[in-house]
């Protein structure tokens, strides 16, 4: 008894020793949870709620609306519509190939489109946004809309899409938007620019679209959307709507443009028209041309290598990008200079025996021409190649180069499109940069003869032309060419003029400029030029020019006997009317034989056109009138054997003695690098072959 007594009291001992180990143990849980609890919700509040919030909402970045691009009179040449896409993420894709055929059989999918989407999901990552199929409308967004849950990892999303309404016409002018490339995002990130681009696909790449991306863009807006776990929106809980892009109102007349792109139909060439006293751009043509729709999303691999490997290369921007001889064209300058610098008087007579002879060398006019006894006026009009041969030496090739690049000549115009060249405006201090071997760094005489005729080293741009042309006609102001004369806020409707007062004027002796311009209005009334206007119904000034693409080593000038690729290049430079200058033009027909009778009549159906009172519903107008059509021969017949004396071309006559055979001898007097080593589209201009 006494025992059991014994056991029962000590069992329950051990009973209440372990209700207190439990008890304290759960207290001491239960402090440690209460620790815990003000740890998590004291101490580290304000870190663990901003996770949370973040975990909960998603920004959602809004793109804005590409701002809308239209000429002088307001016809749309770049806009913006809504559409529609299929995008898909790879990695959330388990088939790919049955998911794309299950597709197919609800939203067609061209055969193209999946050859693209391929390439791309080639060029991104597995979890990125691949476009597989663009474009759909409404029925078909519908459809997928409810059938969508079918296909995961595909999802219908609404963007802005670029377009051109004009197609191939001014789009070199305009470029093209393209998809936001590794460079681009490399390049936005390093400008700090990169958070502005969320959400959206495509950058500018050339033309306007490039250069005036800042302006054109936008700014993005955002969503602050709060989601679920499985990442479903459930309600915005903050937006900033985008701000859309500017527009731009450009100087080009679309109707001028499609008059003179309608004339080189066919032809490889560039022309540049602007208005003297503003610097307005109202034509810019390269010719062959190509529709810049293609590349908004990518351009297809067939289209590609067609304009990538055409011979006539029509991405080429030939009036920005593209260096030429002006040959004749040049005159007007080299004639203003001698004035200038009274290296001359206009009415000292310089005998023209049809040659210009220096050092025992006879350097000849085209076809052997001979102007006998001929003063400034009468050089100009007639364009004697030996009146001004004579001036290269007496005016010398520095003087000349520091009076001609006020012009523009060799120098970067600043217009706001990318890729310009700079061009070869020589000088003693050029040749010693652009040459290794010293033997190539002096300067001969007889380049200054060459040079003085618009040959020789002189690689200019059109453009380059047509600001001086510009520049000449409007006394000496420099206007600066500009191609967005207005960029207007689409929010307010105020608008802002880009270029509003002369950059420079050169100081030109009114005298002076009167002589020039005489023998120019001479040259379309009685000149070389005559053909071309007669009937005009206003009076212009000009100059034709002939610019050869090889030496001819003393031999006669045969265009039929030449590789089409390798005859003349047919210049013209003019502006009208010639009191009262409203539009300056240069232009040139790559192999296109004699300026006078192929260059000069396109400038005077681009002057017909803008000087016509009734050009605003006339905007087709290409037809050329009875007395021009002659004027205009087929590529393959220019330059042809009927041509007259007044169209020959201004070609140099005698042995060239060229850079690359090391002249050693100070008084040899080449006529410098011959125009056949300055390639129109390549820069040809290095240091050790030049």
């Amino acid at each position: 008894m006494f025992e059991f007594k014994k056991t029962s009291h000590q069992q329950k001992r051990r009973i209440v020793f372990r209700i207190w180990v439990a008890g304290i143990f759960a207290l001491v849980c239960f402090g440690a949870l209460l620790g815990r609890l003000w740890y998590l919700q004291v101490d580290r509040y304000e870190g663990l709620a901003a996770r949370a919030n973040q975990n909960r909402i998603a920004v959602v970045p809004i793109p804005p609306r590409r701002g809308e691009i239209v000429d002088r009179r307001g016809v749309v040449l770049a806009r913006n519509y809504r559409d529609y896409t299929l995008d898909v993420v790879p990695a959330q894709v388990a088939n790919m190939k049955k998911m794309l055929d299950d597709l197919g059989q609800l939203v067609y999918i061209s055969p193209l489109d999946r050859r693209r989407f391929k390439q791309r999901m080639g060029q991104t990552g597995r979890y990125a946004h691949v476009i597989l199929r663009n474009n759909l409308n409404d029925t078909e967004a519908a459809w997928f809309s409810s059938h969508a849950f079918e296909f995961p990892g595909v999802s219908l999303r609404a963007r802005w899409v670029r377009e051109y309404p004009q197609g191939t016409s001014a789009a070199h002018v305009l470029g093209y938007v393209g998809r936001i490339s590794e460079s681009d995002l490399t390049k936005l990130d390093d400008e700090g620019r990169a958070g502005n681009y969320r959400g959206t696909d495509v950058i500018g790449k050339k033309g306007i679209e490039k250069t005036w991306e800042s302006s054109l863009h936008g700014r993005t807006g955002l969503e602050e959307v709060e989601v679920t776990a499985a990442g479903r929106p459930v309600r915005v809980l903050h937006s900033v709507d985008p701000v859309p892009g500017s527009n731009l109102v450009l100087s080009l007349d679309i109707g001028l443009q499609k008059v003179a792109e309608k004339l080189f139909e066919g032809r490889r060439g560039a022309l540049v028209a602007i208005d003297p006293k503003t610097g307005d751009v109202l034509a810019f043509v390269s010719s062959p041309s190509f529709d810049p729709n293609l590349f908004i999303d990518g351009i297809d691999v067939e289209n590609w290598r067609r304009l990538n490997d055409s011979p006539d290369h029509p991405l080429v921007d030939r009036a920005l990008y593209g260096t030429y001889p002006i040959g004749s064209t040049y005159k007007p300058f080299v004639a203003l200079a001698a004035l200038q610098l009274g290296k001359r008087s206009a009415t000292q007579i310089i005998p023209d025996p049809g040659y210009f002879e220096f050092a025992g060398q006879k350097y000849r006019n085209a076809a052997g021409e001979v102007f006998g006894p001929t003063d400034m006026h009468h050089a100009l009009v007639v364009s004697s190649d030996t009146y001004f041969f004579s001036l290269g030496p007496i005016i010398g090739v520095d003087a000349l180069h520091d009076f001609t690049k006020q012009f523009g000549f060799g120098q970067l115009t600043g217009i706001d499109l990318d890729g310009e060249r700079r061009g070869v405006l020589p000088s003693t201090e050029w040749k010693r940069h652009e040459f290794k071997k010293p033997s190539q760094q002096h300067w001969y005489t007889g380049e200054s003869i060459s040079v003085a005729v618009g040959q020789g080293y002189n690689a200019f741009t059109i453009l380059q032309l047509a600001q001086a042309t510009a520049v000449l006609a409007n006394d000496g102001v420099y206007m600066k060419p500009h191609l967005v004369s207005l960029v207007e806020n689409p929010q307010t409707g105020k608008s802002r003029a880009t270029v509003t007062k002369p950059s420079y004027t050169i100081a030109l002796k009114p005298e002076n400029l009167k002589v020039v311009k005489d023998a120019l209005i001479d040259v379309v009334r009685y000149g070389t030029a005559r053909r071309a206007f007669i009937g005009a119904k206003y009076q212009a000034a000009g100059k034709t020019g002939t610019a050869q693409l090889y030496s001819l080593k003393g031999a006669k000038y045969h265009s039929r006997s030449v590789n089409e690729r390798l005859r003349d290049h047919a210049l013209f430079m003019a502006y009208a009317p010639a009191d009262n200058p409203r539009i300056a033009v240069a232009l040139i027909v790559e192999n296109g034989g004699w300026g006078a009778s192929v260059a000069a009549p396109i400038a005077r159906q681009v002057f017909d056109y803008w000087l016509s009172p009734d050009r605003k519903v006339n905007e087709n107008y290409v037809t050329l009138p009875a007395s021009l059509k002659a004027d205009l021969p087929h590529p393959a017949q220019s330059g042809s054997a009927s041509a007259t004396s007044d169209d020959l071309p201004d070609v140099i006559g005698p042995p060239d003695v060229r850079p690359e055979e090391d002249p050693t001898d100070p008084a040899l007097p080449g006529v410098g690098r011959g125009p056949d080593a300055s390639l129109t589209l390549t820069d040809s201009h290095n240091a050790e072959s030049p």
